[in-house]
């Protein structure tokens, strides 16, 4: 380990040009805290930065910071890794904070914001996708009607052109393709996957793909003639690609992020090498398919989970000469052989610890649905509706019989518990001191969780619940 230096949380990656190390982080302000819960969202004060290192020591160059509050669905910080080119490096916030830089110095050149300046709304986990270079354009994915993709000059930040439409922007990012010797831009947004030229904007093809919860994520992939894209609910679908309009090959026949036939991945790009598909699929399987019909030939744990199925586990595909570096998300650093025969694992190092919890993967979340069987709300079907309205990433436990909410004590819907790893209750009431008026100051569930998670003791046990009020029948439920 030649060096190493504190840097603040977030999901972008690190670039790294002529002997410098670019990277964005957010750190969160000293009376704000991030919530265990990932999904919870309100806003969360805070500070974007900008960092410039040295690549031969870890020392900082310069630095921007500028204040950031968040209010999305995973809050540890910045999404897009940032992009350079010649002098100038780009970076994108995940509230829409667009800035280009001189690289050397750190001198702001121009900037944007997706909300004040375009009228764009944040989508739930972020600003994510990737801005690209196109020569003398910005590309970025932005959002609203006719703006989802949006072209900038690159050197002054003047828009050049804006396109398509649709609910939600999703987070994959705008990708050049090549087709007969023709540039392509790829836009995947959540209901198509669509081509444009990169020049006008205009819409070249489209091809219908609507996905679930906004999740349109890993960057599509070509290999010669053909193009695969791959969804975390809706799976897989390959396009064979022509100088007009591209056809379907084949398509995954399941929308099930559990009992998948092909390859749901979440956020990892896969790779195509020749006949082959290599990728993460769902539940941390890393898996190989046939290219030209979607066949699994082989999936194996090793390089995620280590044998058990995990819900979003991942891994992400580097390929270097005959072998792939294959970094996951319990901080190792894997180099294998990825082949049809199956995963060589050739030599494997722990880089990092990790150190953030917001996949949950140290609590159990569950909710706990006790309405009596026959009522508004009640049973396996309002449930499973509940899990696809709000993205549920957790179990919904069904208590038609109001055992449950009796034995905890629930008053009102939602009425929060936090149980200790030992079986017991460390906390119980509403989710903040807000009254359910907007979001709260406090977070007491966040609180009480990150205490247990630190091994001290819960500074409040107890806190008035708000919500609807829960009322149990005399029969028992």
């Amino acid at each position: 380990m030649r060096w190493r230096t504190p840097v603040g949380a977030g999901y972008a990656g690190p670039a790294v040009v002529a002997g410098k190390v670019y990277l964005t982080d957010r750190v969160v302000a000293p009376k704000a805290s991030t919530p265990t819960d990932p999904f919870q969202r309100g806003k969360i004060a805070g500070v974007e930065r900008v960092l410039c290192l040295d690549e031969t020591d870890g020392k900082l160059i310069w630095k921007h910071e500028y204040d950031c509050p968040y209010d999305i669905s995973y809050p540890a910080g910045p999404r897009a890794t940032p992009l350079v080119e010649e002098d100038r490096v780009y970076t994108l916030g995940a509230e829409g904070h667009l800035f280009c830089f001189q690289r050397n110095s750190g001198k702001i050149l121009w900037s944007l914001d997706f909300k004040d300046d375009l009228g764009a709304k944040t989508p739930v986990w972020g600003f994510a996708g990737h801005p690209l270079i196109a020569r003398d354009k910005l590309i970025c994915l932005v959002g609203g009607q006719g703006s989802v993709a949006v072209a900038f000059d690159k050197l002054t930040g003047k828009e050049l052109w804006r396109a398509l439409s649709a609910k939600e922007p999703g987070y994959c990012p705008p990708t050049m393709i090549d087709v007969a010797g023709r540039r392509q831009l790829i836009i995947w947004h959540p209901e198509s996957i669509n081509a444009l030229d990169p020049d006008s904007g205009k819409l070249l093809w489209s091809v219908p793909m609507e996905v679930r919860s906004g999740l349109s994520v890993p960057t599509p992939r070509q290999h010669g003639d053909l193009l695969f894209i791959t969804s975390f609910y809706n799976g897989p679908i390959m396009l064979r690609l022509t100088a007009d309009k591209p056809t379907v090959l084949w398509r995954g026949k399941s929308s099930s992020e559990r009992n998948t036939d092909g390859l749901h991945s979440i956020m990892a790009t896969p790779f195509l090498d020749g006949d082959h598909i290599y990728g993460v699929c769902s539940y941390g399987q890393l898996r190989c398919l046939k290219a030209d019909t979607g066949e699994r030939v082989w999936e194996t744990f090793e390089a995620t989970t280590g044998g058990k199925e995990v819900r979003w586990a991942n891994a992400f595909l580097i390929k270097s000469d005959d072998r792939f570096f294959v970094p996951n998300e319990k901080g190792d650093l894997i180099i294998a052989r990825l082949t049809p025969k199956g995963y060589q694992e050739i030599s494997r190092t722990h880089l990092l610890e990790p150190t953030n919890t917001a996949a949950g993967r140290d609590v159990v979340w569950m909710a706990i649905n006790s309405g009596a069987a026959g009522k508004e709300g009640a049973g396996l079907e309002r449930n499973q509706k509940a899990v696809t309205e709000y993205s549920i990433a957790y179990p919904i436990l069904i208590d038609e019989s109001g055992s449950v909410g009796r034995m905890y004590g629930a008053k009102t819907t939602p009425h929060m518990f936090v149980i200790g790893k030992d079986g017991k209750l460390q906390f119980a009431g509403g989710i903040d001191d807000s009254s359910g008026r907007g979001a709260g100051k406090v977070n007491y569930v966040s609180e009480a969780v990150n205490a247990l998670l630190a091994g001290k003791d819960v500074a409040v046990k107890e806190a008035k619940p708000f919500g609807c009020s829960v009322k149990y029948g005399s029969d028992g439920t």
